[in-house]
């Protein structure tokens, strides 16, 4: 059963934007992917030899000895590798929560697999705002954010929808950096819900602690 509202770990833009692929040469998921019965999910795949991966250099340059990075050094790591192209940095707070998207054992930092796996989101997340905004303003007006959430395979109702425009714009505007925000939170917080989500119908019964520890996490 597909489950509800999943955009996956990179969307799914299959048959949405033609010939769009990411920057590492992997082709974008396509609809007919599937993995646990979500749509658009795909693991990433580590198969990159850490002594010629051109992400390697970026992430060990801020590493610690622990060799995991955490919100402070994962923003220098990108603003490092110029993953943003031509759009601002990202933020300190976009940079906790993508950590939080991927911290599986909430150690709060991220190691070189998730930083890979967050480097593939990105790179499709960024291909997907850059179709989207074709002036090359560097921000996308509220349903063209619309058009893109809906673009990933998430079905949302209208209302949702305008709730989440409300809370990613400025000026009416939305910039790179919240739409990267926006692609992250969604994606954490229907992992949240679909691991506990048992008959995947989108019914889930919450204790309140449960909620505020997954959501504040986020």
């Amino acid at each position: 059963m597909a489950y509800p509202g999943y955009g996956g770990a990179f969307g799914n833009f299959g048959g949405q934007i033609p010939g769009m692929q990411l920057q590492m040469g992997h082709p974008m998921p396509g609809p007919n992917v599937f993995a646990g019965g979500y749509p658009g999910y795909v693991a990433y795949s580590d198969s990159y030899p850490p002594a010629d991966d051109s992400m390697w250099s970026f992430f060990t340059a801020v590493a610690g000895q622990d060799g995991e990075v955490d919100a402070e050094e994962l923003q220098r790591c990108l603003t490092q590798s110029g993953i943003s192209g031509t759009y601002a940095p990202f933020s300190l707070e976009t940079c906790r929560i993508m950590i939080a998207m991927l911290d599986r054992d909430y150690t709060g930092k991220m190691g070189f697999s998730e930083f890979k796996e967050l480097w593939a989101a990105l790179n499709a997340w960024k291909q997907n705002f850059m179709a989207i905004d074709q002036d090359q303003s560097g921000t996308v007006e509220h349903h063209e954010l619309s058009q893109a959430i809906t673009l990933m395979g998430y079905r949302l109702s209208p209302q949702t929808l305008a709730a989440i425009v409300k809370r990613y714009s400025k000026n009416g505007r939305i910039f790179f950096d919240d739409y990267v925000a926006c692609c992250v939170k969604l994606r954490a917080l229907t992992d949240f819900f679909r691991r506990r989500d048992h008959l995947q119908q989108g019914i889930v019964n919450f204790l309140y602690e449960d909620f505020l520890q997954g959501t504040m996490t986020i």
